[in-house]
């Protein structure tokens, strides 16, 4: 098992989420890229992912190096940069990864830049009670 891809588990999870939830979500990714060229597949990824990201209706809210921890119990963070992405429903976000298209078209480049990597499906909170 990859470190980049869901277990058994995690995908039972994900799958029973998504069933009859129709609500948005925001996707965190912390990415670990390979030494070698991993931030620059990963941009092969970013490129190549974006139709797949229109079709489903969601954005890029946000992308960014993780340059330092400011708290916390590590000194350095893991991951190499942050990727937050907004979908419509957990629903689209499964059709999106589990489409042969993007397996084919851009799930090659993420799986050749990232070493590791952690996926955070949330749910968000009221905020100003």
């Amino acid at each position: 098992m990859s470190a980049i891809e869901p277990n058994v588990a995690q995908t039972a999870t994900l799958m029973s989420a998504a069933a009859g939830n129709s609500d948005p979500v925001v996707m965190i990714n912390l990415l670990k890229f390979n030494e070698n060229d991993g931030a620059a597949d990963y941009q092969r990824y970013v490129e190549a992912v974006q139709p797949h990201l229109d079709a489903v209706d969601a954005a890029v809210l946000y992308a960014g190096d993780a340059s330092h921890v400011v708290a916390g119990s590590v000194d350095k963070a893991w991951w190499d940069a942050i990727v937050i992405v907004r979908y419509p429903s957990r629903a689209a976000f499964v059709t999106m990864v589990t489409s042969q298209d993007y397996q084919e078209q851009a799930h090659i480049h993420r799986a050749a830049a990232l070493e590791s990597t952690h996926l955070i499906a949330t749910d968000p909170w009221p905020v100003g009670r």
